[in-house]
């Protein structure tokens, strides 16, 4: 049994079962990934992969149980190198971090500039997308920490850190009727064209929540991945944008005003996702705590051992 083997083996289940992805992404070819499985099932004795011709369709059952083992086998090797790095090059390595737009946007520059001024020898990079995806990046061994708001939680094999709330506003071209209430109510929201974020994204359950809650359906006429194209389209006229409060600020968005939603909505979590079985190095640690100040290096280790202790 051989390393590589496992690593084909995850690889071609990371990709859906496809062969070709799988191999790309190694940089070797098809039918050597095909060769190196079918020794490692013949060594366990049992089938991992049911195939249809060259095809592979489905994960058998012990395969399923084969795939969870190498995948932790391959996490732990990963440990092992990073053990070695923490003590032989301490301030120098990567960092991934896999998160949505608005964080990236608005509440992560401070946090990198100041991390990329203590540890100007690690090679620090950020990837964007949903909060699914991120999450996936950060299981699949693509990135280290995840930092979203929605659907993190929905990952089990992640160790979930809150670390701040917040809520919503209301964005409005200047002299919109709205900004002449004395009380933004949602019956008075439904009255116009809306523009949000997509399902997948920053909050959006609970502002479906809470229309639902009054027994009313939001005219939502557009929606985008960030907040930045919400207020580019509402600056058009085409709608109100319902964004995270920390997505709007007056010095930058001159030509548009904002109204205070909390009360209406439900506030939102934003959590750092970890990988469960993962060692983390020091200025991994650092960089949660400069993120979140309550999450110092103690209370991120102690989460993480009861985590191994409860699995």
């Amino acid at each position: 049994m051989k390393l590589q083997q496992l690593r084909y083996l995850c690889e071609v289940a990371n990709q859906e079962l496809n062969l070709s992805k799988a191999a790309k992404n190694l940089h070797t070819s098809q039918p050597g990934i095909s060769k190196q499985i079918q020794l490692l099932e013949d060594e366990l004795g049992v089938e991992i992969f049911i195939r249809k011709g060259k095809r592979v369709t489905k994960i058998t059952t012990p395969g399923s149980t084969i795939l969870k083992i190498a995948g932790k086998i391959l996490n732990e090797t990963k440990n092992l190198k990073r053990v070695g790095q923490e003590f032989t090059s301490k301030n120098s390595g990567s960092l991934t971090i896999a998160t949505t737009h608005t964080q990236a946007r608005y509440v992560l520059p401070h946090t990198i500039r100041n991390f990329t001024t203590r540890y100007p020898k690690v090679n620090l990079s950020l990837r964007q997308g949903n909060p699914i995806q991120i999450s996936k990046l950060v299981t699949s061994g693509e990135a280290d920490i995840a930092i979203a708001t929605e659907a993190i939680e929905l990952f089990h094999e992640l160790v979930m850190l809150p670390c701040y709330q917040w809520n919503r506003c209301i964005i409005t071209p200047p002299e919109h009727p709205l900004l002449k209430l004395n009380k933004l109510t949602l019956e008075a929201i439904a009255k116009y064209p809306i523009i949000t974020y997509d399902f997948a994204f920053t909050g959006r359950s609970k502002i479906n929540q809470a229309f639902e809650a009054k027994g009313l359906t939001p005219n939502v006429v557009l929606t985008a991945i960030d907040a930045d194209v919400i207020k580019t389209y509402v600056e058009l006229g085409l709608g109100i944008g319902i964004v995270a409060q920390m997505a709007f600020d007056s010095k930058r968005d001159k030509h548009l005003r904002s109204i205070d939603a909390s009360h209406l909505f439900e506030p939102s979590t934003t959590r750092i996702g970890i990988s469960r079985n993962s060692y983390l190095r020091s200025y991994e640690l650092d960089f949660i705590e400069m993120f979140a100040p309550h999450l110092d290096h103690d209370t991120v280790k102690k989460a993480m051992d009861n985590i191994h202790l409860t699995n």
